[in-house]
């Protein structure tokens, strides 16, 4: 009995940092989950996620609820781990509203959470992506701490050096259409936490009020919520992995370009010429190679492919 209070006593003693390092360690090393869901019953994991969202724009808009940051506390943090310890937490619906996308008339969903929500997908994406982060490929920028959009053009401009061909593709309605089986399928691959898996199943299909009418959810994961984006990256690594690991190997050729044939001639002429003393012709042939590339662009001999994801835009290239 001892032992087992002890052990109790130093895992409600863990930080938030330490916990999620110690679950970070095992992602790196590929390691399943176990017994996920008791660690939503530490309250400093809640703190940390409130430290992170309380500033947001939203947190003072309300779901389909009146409740926001402002009625925040610790007996809320404490009521919301009880109903999780017996297993009767229950999602609310989130209102939907319609904004405008950028540059254009059109306009898309946005599901507006809880107070209670957020919170909630806030720590469980902090343990997420304490797990899969260090998995992701690095092909991928998009809703990654310290990736973005300048970290896929900079990879563009740095490594895709020689690429003619680029093609360019948008997952249509992306977040709407991720098959709730599947995506529960794919975290029950590392995640062995049946508790834990419900939870996100229950998330999934909480619905939403539209004009305060109820609809139920049977795929997808609603635009605005905090977990929707890792949950997508989560599903859509899998795109990633298959590029990687089975598209681009079928169409890698050659070790390397072959010299570029009139960079190669300019080369040969300009170094006889400076065999012979003509020097200040073979600088001028000098220049004249200084405009072409050395290595053939269109070595049929050599090929490679290219591709980056952002959230649900993808780029190829060849």
């Amino acid at each position: 009995m001892f032992s087992i209070l002890t052990e109790r006593k130093v895992r409600e003693m863990r930080t938030a940092d330490q916990v999620l390092s110690i679950i970070h360690e095992r992602g790196k090393r590929g390691l399943p989950l176990e017994r996920v869901y008791r660690l939503l019953f530490n309250p400093a994991l809640y703190l940390k996620a409130y430290g992170k969202i309380y500033r947001n724009n939203g947190a003072l808009t309300p779901g389909s609820t009146e409740e926001t940051v402002d009625g925040m506390s610790m007996s809320k943090i404490a009521a919301i781990i009880e109903a999780l310890r017996y297993e009767r937490y229950h999602w609310t619906p989130v209102r939907r509203i319609y904004i405008e996308k950028r540059h254009s008339k059109k306009k898309r969903p946005l599901g507006l959470p809880s107070w209670s929500n957020k919170l909630l997908q806030e720590v469980m994406r902090l343990i997420l992506s304490a797990y899969y982060e260090p998995q992701f490929s690095p092909s991928s920028h998009g809703f990654r701490p310290g990736r973005g959009c300048h970290t896929a053009l900079s990879e563009i401009y740095h490594t895709w050096i020689g690429t003619k061909w680029m093609v360019e593709g948008d997952i249509a309605q992306c977040f709407d259409a991720l098959d709730h089986s599947v995506l529960l399928s794919i975290l029950s691959e590392n995640i062995h936490d049946g508790r834990f898996l419900r939870l996100i199943e229950g998330l999934l299909k909480a619905g939403y009020l539209e004009e305060w009418r109820y609809h139920a959810t049977y795929s997808g994961s609603p635009q605005g919520g905090i977990l929707s984006p890792l949950l997508a990256n989560i599903y859509l690594d899998k795109l990633d992995k298959f590029v990687e690991t089975t598209l681009a190997p079928a169409y890698t050729r050659g070790e390397r370009r072959r010299v570029n044939p009139p960079y190669g001639a300019l080369q040969r002429r300009a170094l006889d010429l400076r065999k012979t003393g003509k020097r200040e012709e073979a600088e001028t042939l000098r220049h004249q190679m200084q405009c072409l590339p050395s290595l053939d662009p269109t070595d049929p001999g050599y090929r490679r492919m290219r591709y980056l994801r952002y959230a649900d835009d993808w780029l190829s290239a060849t």
